[in-house]
């Protein structure tokens, strides 16, 4: 029988869909007003490989407005032609569409901290207003090393970039990570920034949250009933959140040695990750809600003292190894890498959330390179039945029912539960229900790059990192800095193609738990 809900016609039901069809979630955006997007750093390698490529998509699906221009700043000594020919070369086939964006991009070659770089930059600016239409409309990438972001800042406001034109023009700064290399420089890099710029002017990038699936997690949260009764501490016995990447450190080994797996990938992405999986509620979705829910409950996160981060973290270095029967180096074997770096490019960690919801509820987080896969992923380990009446050799194959968000390669959600196995035995196993992005929703996907570039075009900040929340968490990671600039956390070592030292299974077996392996 099919019970009928007002308003709803069960004709239009299809119950054994199981595929959607979708067209490219560019195509229905909202269009922004003309603008100039001024890219800093624009000779280097992350504007090749992720900024001219996201434009470009942009472009080819109408996503850009009729008014738009680029302008490119950097050191090395191109014309015009030469910044227009990279653009070109950056797509594997250009279309006619970004063909015709890359004519209206313009090139200055000069010092960051030179003032005849920044009136150069206002001449070209004027001109773009006029040929065209682009209203005084600004935003300022910030693609060059942290070092600058500042320096760069500084400069656009000295030189009257960054303040609002007329006619409710706008002037918008966009921030790459890191924000910061610790909490004092976090703070001393918001506070230059607000020198120059409004807050609600600032936008920084942390590529991850322009995922899909990332931003699903909201969806999943506060669309379901069936998952919000049970998403607290009664029900949930431990939250993990792993990083692996199966590449090394590839040509960025000179910023590694500066940064290292916590800086790289904890106190940014993880975090992001952490707080919107764990945050309350939000009244509304909407920026200024969602990021306050966020802040909230980063606020929660219990920060240890240096000797509690002591016994509450794991650091290692990866040797030399083999992944998919290709032996690589080492870390200290790779270019730019001091052959004694103390380095840590695996990074495990117990966090606790003192709140309402999650009081009791240990969170295990884990990052590292040369892992034997690349997977992201969140998962919800719940309670263990409070009875098994079957005996333990029928259940050895069980494991806590657990709900996992795979936010990386294979985007999707598993349910883990158990199943008797066929058979005469009542022998029961742990048994995956598969949720697919790529099978449900089929056809090309953006990297990230295009919904946060689009998203700061139309001045929707709800994906961006404000000033508090990346305070907040440099607040939870410095002690860990602390305790390893101390030398108080020894730094261990794995083989390259395996899950990581045996010193980061024995943080959660001294809990009688273990990690899930993607």
């Amino acid at each position: 029988m099919i019970v009928e809900t007002p308003g709803l016609d069960v004709d239009d039901i299809d119950l054994d869909a199981s595929v959607v069809a979708v067209g490219h979630e560019l195509d229905s955006v909202t269009t922004p007003p003309p603008l100039v997007l001024v890219v800093f750093g624009a000779s280097g390698d992350l504007t090749a490989r992720k900024l001219l490529p996201a434009i470009a998509s942009l472009a080819d699906h109408g996503a850009l407005p009729a008014g738009f221009a680029v302008v490119g700043v950097a050191r090395t000594a191109w014309s015009d032609d030469d910044f227009r020919n990279v653009a070109l070369k950056a797509v594997p086939k250009p279309t006619a569409a970004w063909k015709e964006v890359v004519k209206r991009f313009r090139y200055i070659s000069g010092e960051y901290a030179d003032p005849d770089t920044f009136e150069q930059l206002r001449v070209v600016l004027d001109d773009a207003d006029k040929t065209y239409g682009t209203s005084g409309n600004r935003i300022f990438y910030l693609a060059t090393v942290p070092d600058l972001f500042g320096p760069v800042a500084t400069a656009l406001g000295k030189h009257g970039c960054s303040t609002p034109g007329p006619d409710g023009a706008f002037a918008r700064l966009l921030v790459e990570k890191p924000f910061g290399r610790d909490l004092q420089g976090a703070l001393a890099l918001n506070a230059t920034l607000h020198e120059a710029f409004d807050e609600s002017s600032i936008f920084r990038i942390d590529h991850y949250m322009g995922k899909e699936t990332v931003q699903n997690v909201l969806a999943l949260r506060f669309a379901n009933a069936i998952f919000e009764p049970v998403w607290n501490r009664r029900y949930i016995d431990n939250i993990q959140i792993t990083v692996a990447e199966q590449l090394g450190v590839e040509h960025r080994g000179g910023f590694y040695e500066t940064a290292g797996a916590l800086r790289d990938i904890v106190q940014n992405h993880v975090m992001q990750v952490l707080a919107l999986t764990l945050m309350e509620p939000p009244a509304a979705i909407a920026a200024q809600s969602i990021r306050d829910e966020k802040v909230k409950l980063l606020q929660a996160v219990v920060i240890p003292s240096v000797d509690e981060a002591v016994g509450a973290a794991v650091r290692a270095q990866y040797t030399t190894g083999f992944i998919e029967g290709n032996e690589v180096p080492g870390y200290r074997q790779e270019p730019d890498v001091d052959p004694y770096s103390r380095i840590e490019t695996f990074v495990a960690m117990k966090l606790a959330v003192d709140n309402w919801r999650w009081a009791g509820v240990p969170i295990y987080i884990r990052t590292g390179k040369r892992l034997p896969k690349r997977s992201t992923e969140v998962t919800l380990e719940f309670q263990r039945v409070p009875h098994l009446a079957f005996g333990g050799a029928l259940t050895r194959d069980l494991r806590p029912n657990a709900l996992i968000l795979r936010i990386q390669p294979d985007d999707g959600i598993c349910l883990r539960f158990g199943a008797k196995v066929p058979g005469e035995a009542f022998r029961v196993r742990s048994v995956g229900m598969d949720f697919s992005y790529a099978e449900t929703f089929p056809g090309p996907r953006t990297d990230g790059y295009e919904r946060l570039l689009h998203d700061a075009m139309i001045g929707d900040a709800t994906l961006f990192i404000r000033t508090d929340e990346v305070e907040q968490a440099w607040r939870i990671a410095d002690p860990f800095l602390e305790a390893w600039s101390e030398d108080g956390v020894p730094l261990a070592h794995y083989q390259a193609g395996t899950w990581g030292p045996r010193e980061a299974e024995l943080l959660l077996a001294r809990d009688l738990r273990r990690w899930r392996d993607p």
